[in-house]
């Protein structure tokens, strides 16, 4: 009789060893291709580390796994630096002639360096443990081995983790970040100035509303970038440093009689530059590091918003764009001229703010004294960095390629003049005329075109002083553009 059973366990059997013949042979492949293969525009996974490497390679140094390492080596050969100096009493006789040897551990750290802790790392699985084992070899060579296991001393991994890529948020901001952006808001300043007096058509609602200056409107969004700088610099770079679950139990049951937390204070602040979180569980709370990435969400919206002001205003032929010998608008389009840049900017940042946001929303959220949630997700940090840097340069791109069309800019304002009713109506509020503003809205609210005759009989018929009258008629959409 047929047994359904037994073909079942036969047929799975079966397919059990076809996947398992299939899997060694798709790792083998990607092994062997990888091995193989260096990494190149081409087959990168991310437009990142491909299409747009150049505009984020200065990132590498902050946020690439080599970096993290260092980062990681730098922690950890201060923190023994920082015992000796307490003194420990088995490290008080640790000659300090060799500490400018030992910060070398970091300061000259190589590529090869970081293969050999991931070489260790592949037996160890853990990465943090790697580094440690790295410094104790460094250690055997500068022959202070007897020293060595106050490496990495009464820590948990995360007082390296929680301090290193704060301290590599912290460098990238001053080093890579603050320049950029002050670059693209030099540009926004300049051609503030540059168009200074350039009177243009307002738009609330996109409807014709009280003239302004294009310099003015410009250095809203240079303005309104200043302001959230200021407070992404008044955030603090919080780090949690004190052992397994934020107490400083195996220092204190080690040397009960030295105060760790002001010791975990001073190094944190005083030597790596950051602001000491305590107390905490195993790791940081991270309820800083999201404000700063909050705040670079907001700066990255400023941006976004300017992008879209200038799209529009393309479009609106407000601004002419440079053109480049060669190349292309349109695969089909030979006129076409497309303010690419400023929609470049626009999809990066969107990019670059989802992950903003997903990290200040997930990593402040951690079950109990920690889970390993956090650890995933913080070795993402430099990519939405990146996504913000192509923005910025995109946006910068664009603006040097504006070519101001000032026609049209006047012939809107020829075309509205319905916007100086505004200043009509309170000139006469001023003289206490009846009811003025419902003597504009009958004269302006209507479909009929008004234009400086139409303003200009309207002026005559007011019972109102020829000098007030003559006051009125001075007022034009080119001229009334406030302060």
């Amino acid at each position: 009789m047929f047994s359904y059973s037994k073909f079942y366990k036969a047929y799975h059997e079966k397919t059990k060893k076809r996947l398992s013949i299939s899997s060694e042979l798709c790792i083998f492949a990607a092994q062997f291709q990888f091995k193989n293969m260096s990494l190149s525009s081409l087959n990168a996974i991310s437009p990142i580390d491909g299409r747009y490497r150049g505009k984020v390679a200065s990132l590498a140094a902050y946020y690439s796994e080599e970096a993290l390492i260092k980062y990681r080596v730098k922690v950890e050969i201060e923190y023994f630096i920082a015992l000796c100096e307490i003194p420990l009493p088995q490290l008080a006789d640790f000659d300090s002639a060799v500490f400018p040897a030992l910060r070398a551990i970091y300061e000259q750290f190589s590529t090869e360096d970081a293969l050999k802790i991931k070489e260790i790392e592949s037996v160890t699985n853990h990465d943090v443990k790697a580094v440690e084992y790295f410094i104790k070899e460094k250690f055997d060579k500068l022959n202070v081995a007897s020293y060595k296991e106050f490496i990495h001393f009464g820590l948990t991994s995360q007082d390296i983790n929680n301090t290193a890529i704060p301290l590599s948020i912290k460098d990238s901001l001053e080093d890579v970040y603050y320049p950029t952006l002050d670059e693209l808001t030099a540009k926004l300043a300049d051609l503030s100035e540059e168009w200074d007096d350039i009177p243009m058509l307002a738009r609330t609602h996109g409807q014709p509303a009280s003239p302004s200056r294009l310099g003015k409107e410009l250095f809203v969004f240079v303005e309104r970038v200043n302001q959230q700088v200021l407070q992404l610099q008044h955030t603090p770079h919080a780090a949690k440093f004190g052992g397994a679950t934020g107490n400083y139990n195996a220092h204190k049951v080690a040397y009960p009689n030295i105060d760790w937390k002001a010791f975990g204070t001073h190094f944190v602040e005083n030597i790596l530059g950051l602001h000491h979180s305590f107390p905490t569980t195993q790791i940081e709370h991270y309820d800083h590091m999201a404000g700063v990435f909050d705040a670079l969400k907001r700066i990255n919206n400023i941006i976004m918003d300017l992008d879209r002001d200038i799209w529009t205003y393309i479009s609106s032929n407000y601004f002419k764009q440079k053109i480049k010998k060669g190349e292309v608008g349109s695969s089909a389009m030979p006129h076409k001229v497309n303010p690419i840049d400023f929609e470049n900017s626009e999809g990066n940042i969107g990019i670059a703010n989802a992950l903003f946001e997903h990290l200040a929303a997930k990593l402040p959220v951690s079950r109990l004294q920690r889970d390993l949630t956090d650890s995933t997700v913080l070795r993402n940090v430099g990519v939405p960095f990146g996504h913000t840097l192509i923005a910025f340069a995109s946006t910068l791109k664009g603006l040097n390629k504006l070519l101001l069309n000032k026609e049209a800019f006047e012939n809107d304002l020829e075309n509205n003049w319905a916007v100086v009713a505004e200043a009509i109506q309170t000139i006469l509020r001023r003289e206490a005329y009846p009811n003025p503003y419902e003597a504009l809205k009958g004269l302006t609210r209507t479909n009929e075109k008004i234009n400086q005759n139409s303003i200009a009989n309207f002026i005559d018929t007011l019972e109102v002083s020829d000098e007030i009258k003559a006051e009125l008629k001075v007022i034009t959409p080119s001229n009334y553009t406030g302060i």
